[in-house]
């Protein structure tokens, strides 16, 4: 590993300034990226597998306790609340993890992440009981909320400033393959029996990868001699209340916390729920259950090959005007793409029209996450800083997806099940204020070196 960290430092300086950002990177960089992006990626899969199984296997735990006209309402309620278990324990996933990533180290923390999230997606499908299956969802957000944090400093310290973003941002755009991964799992098990239970056996399979991490990644130099720092000045690596004892570090907080927290609340509360919208949508137009699974997948695949576009056009246009201005035009754009989606989807062709559209919007400020929140503290908090700034939001904007479901309730009109949906999402979608709140405190970064 020394030569690749040497390979990367040198380019580092003046020496790389005439190089584009993947010139001059060391092989061992590279294969961070891959791993980490990798690790995330899967994580991405498995959360969407539970977004687009969420209605049909809810409704398939419930049918043996309610009447069947009730049945599909409760699956909404519930639905919305086994979403919020999920990010509260994403949440929890975070801050823990976060703090883990920096006394034990990144590389290690990434295993752990994988191995809790895999293992648990997998027994997600073995389960019976909404008791059984919302635990089952936290304990997957827990490894899920851990992940980022990690992968993300592992990266922006391995790789050289000038790549820094670039990096980043690839790694960040990449969770989208995972989110369309989601969308062919679940697509090519649409007709097989209890196919949400199967398509959660396979997103166990990531486990495997915590074999190649640990066995050829290893911990940044940054992070070891930030360490090696810490234990000499007597300094804790890792703490949450790091983050709010100097002002600047709070004010960062803060401002990444309000940031993530409408990116998150946005999607979570709203942009994910494309799929159960489809459902409402074409349950009136009289189609089967395997005919409206299979429409969802195909509308969710759209969505994120949307998504990958859009994390790297923040990535593109964050390194020419700015993290800040980049931040606040997708953002209107995520607002924007939201209206239009759930007013103007009315059956399965438009909403493969504009699925790409919700899906470049609503993940674009995703990249600002994975870019801008390292730069934000120092190595001796940044697993804990940017885990705390990115899952804190989650405790904030769970209640986006609970408020979503309970107004699309609340609203839901007999002749057609998409009203209450269209109505709620137009509601819960002005959690986009939180992020212009937070770019009013945020600093600009693009150009500076990382925080030591």
């Amino acid at each position: 590993m020394a030569d690749g960290m040497n390979a990367a430092s040198v380019v580092d300086g003046e020496e790389g300034s005439h190089l584009r950002w993947y010139q001059g990177i060391s092989s061992y960089a590279w294969m961070v990226l891959v791993v980490a992006a990798l690790g995330w990626m899967f994580d991405t899969m498995d959360q969407n597998i539970f977004n687009l199984v969420r209605l049909p296997s809810l409704k398939d735990i419930l049918h043996s306790s309610l009447p069947a006209s009730e049945v599909e309402a409760a699956a909404k309620a519930l639905g919305g609340q086994v979403t919020a278990i999920f990010l509260l324990g994403w949440a929890a996933g975070g801050f823990l993890f976060g703090m883990i990533g920096d006394k034990l180290g990144r590389t290690k923390t990434m295993a752990l992440t994988i191995i809790t999230y895999a293992a648990f997606t997998g027994l997600t499908g073995l389960t019976h009981t909404p008791l059984t299956y919302g635990f089952c969802r936290f304990m997957t957000a827990l490894g899920v909320g851990g992940e980022f944090a990690a992968g993300a400093s592992l990266v922006a310290e391995v790789f050289p400033s000038r790549s820094r973003a670039m990096a980043l941002g690839s790694l960040q755009a990449l969770s989208a393959v995972g989110n369309i991964m989601a969308a062919l799992v679940t697509l090519g098990l649409s007709n097989v029996a209890n196919s949400w239970r199967w398509a959660f056996a396979v997103g166990a399979l990531p486990a495997v990868l915590v074999y190649f991490i640990m066995r050829r990644i290893e911990e940044p130099q940054k992070w070891v001699d930030a360490k090696a720092k810490a234990k000499a000045s007597d300094i804790e690596m890792g703490t949450i209340a790091g983050l709010f004892r100097d002002p600047v570090l709070r004010r960062n907080t803060i401002a990444g916390t309000l940031l993530a927290m409408a990116g998150v609340g946005g999607l979570w509360g709203v942009g994910f729920w494309s799929p159960d919208f489809m459902a409402s949508v074409l349950k009136a137009q009289h189609l089967t259950d395997p005919e409206i699974a299979r429409a969802k997948s195909y509308v969710f695949l759209v969505q994120q090959v949307g998504a990958l576009f859009g994390m790297f056009f923040y990535t593109i246009l964050s390194e020419r005007i700015g993290r800040r201005p980049a931040l606040a035009f997708v953002f209107v754009l995520a607002f924007g793409s939201i209206q239009g989606f759930f007013h103007f989807v009315t059956d399965q062709q438009s909403a493969l029209l504009w699925a790409p559209v919700l899906g470049f919007c609503t993940l674009a400020p995703f990249a600002a996450y994975s870019i801008y929140f390292p730069e934000l503290f120092p190595t001796r908090l940044r697993s804990t800083g940017t885990g705390f700034c990115y899952n804190c939001a989650r405790i904030l904007a769970a209640a986006a997806p609970l408020a979503l479901g309970q107004l699309a309730k609340n609203f839901d009109v007999p002749s057609d099940p998409a009203a209450g949906m269209r109505t709620a999402a137009a509601i819960v979608s002005f959690i986009y204020i939180a992020g212009f709140i937070g770019l009013a405190l945020a600093p600009e970064t693009r150009g500076k070196p990382l925080p030591e």
